[in-house]
């Protein structure tokens, strides 16, 4: 309990010192730094991993808010990006999987899994499965979201001008008792449901179906208040921190080294998507850089959320990504079979 006390002072420190500093998303990012530096000189962290899993149900569900009748209006459009990220995902285990496996000479199921951009746990528990490193899995995929997560919302703030200062959603006061506890109900009703018939992603997705179908069917009319929000950005930005906690130097020059060579040659691969689908006019530039970054589900979500973007387009392309790669990894692996 020590470690997970010194792991939230520490993470509220890191909020503190980015709002000060007028930094882009304070509650995200303020936790994952203020974590991960603690974490590489060598502080005793430790996560919270159930109260993070139940505070990305406030993501699922504050993205199902936004999915109304207009976003089906897109979905001619949308066909075509979202038939893009199976494509997105080979090109990125084709650039990925050699470098990690001949340039850093990890193991096949290693540098294989390391190489897809699907969901930590589900990389994690394939690699585990085929006889991989999970330790260097954990370190390469930490990074990846780590990057990235870091890398768009500063782009986004100090290049594009995006407003991130404003709030993810109306205030707690503004939001009616009675849609509070309906969301609420919505969030822990669809993560368990999600659960039991073992949905990937359960506690985002699940929670994501059941409130926009509240909200198409005209039940609720806003999303969960900033405040939620703002906490669901504290307890995933510190988690992500904390996967650094007891790294030794041979795991930072190898695995987190790994990390951001693949990290930087995916984003390459994503950017050159982006600007097909914005030439094209198939999605604005921030939807775009976001639907084909390869971060993580939640934390794209919330700086789509934080960004003013269309946050169920985002999720939507993602979900796909994710799909894509869990029905198809095992597969693939066992056809590449380790040269």
């Amino acid at each position: 309990m020590l470690h997970v006390l010194l792991t939230l002072v520490l993470s509220a420190l890191g909020v503190a010192g980015f709002s000060l500093l007028g930094l882009p998303l304070p509650w995200l990012l303020g936790p994952l730094f203020a974590c991960l530096i603690a974490a590489l000189a060598g502080a005793p962290l430790r996560g919270t991993p159930r109260l993070s899993t139940l505070m990305r149900t406030i993501l699922g569900v504050a993205v199902g808010a936004t999915i109304t009748p207009a976003l089906f209006a897109q979905l001619p459009t949308m066909i075509w990006t979202l038939t893009m990220m199976p494509l997105l995902v080979l090109c990125i285990g084709l650039v990925g999987y050699p470098v990690l496996r001949r340039g850093f000479g990890f193991d096949h199921p290693t540098a294989f899994y390391a190489a897809m951009p699907g969901g930590l746990q589900d990389m994690l528990l394939f690699g585990e499965e085929a006889g991989g490193d999970v330790r260097a899995l954990s370190l390469i995929h930490a990074t990846r979201v780590l990057i990235v997560v870091t890398v768009l919302p500063f782009l986004f703030a100090y290049w594009m001008g995006v407003d991130l200062a404003q709030a993810p959603g109306a205030p707690l006061s503004d939001v009616p008792v009675h849609e509070l506890l309906i969301l609420a109900v919505a969030g822990i009703v669809g993560w368990q449901v999600a659960k039991a018939v073992g949905l990937f992603g359960a506690s985002i997705l699940g929670p994501l179906f059941l409130t926009a179908g509240l909200s198409l069917g005209d039940v609720i009319h806003h999303r969960p208040p900033a405040e939620a929000i703002q906490a669901a950005q504290f307890f995933i930005g510190f988690t992500v921190g904390v996967k650094y906690a007891g790294i030794s130097w041979r795991e930072l020059r190898v695995d987190v080294t790994a990390g951001v060579v693949y990290t930087v040659l995916t984003l390459g691969v994503a950017v050159v998507f982006a600007v097909v689908a914005i030439q094209l006019g198939l999605l604005p530039f921030v939807e775009a850089l976001l639907t084909f970054s390869p971060g993580g589900q939640a934390e794209m979500a919330i700086v789509a959320l934080v960004a003013g973007a269309d946050a169920a387009i985002v999720v939507a392309h993602h979900l796909v990504r994710i799909v894509f790669i869990i029905l198809t990894a095992p597969f693939i692996s066992k056809w590449v079979g380790g040269d």
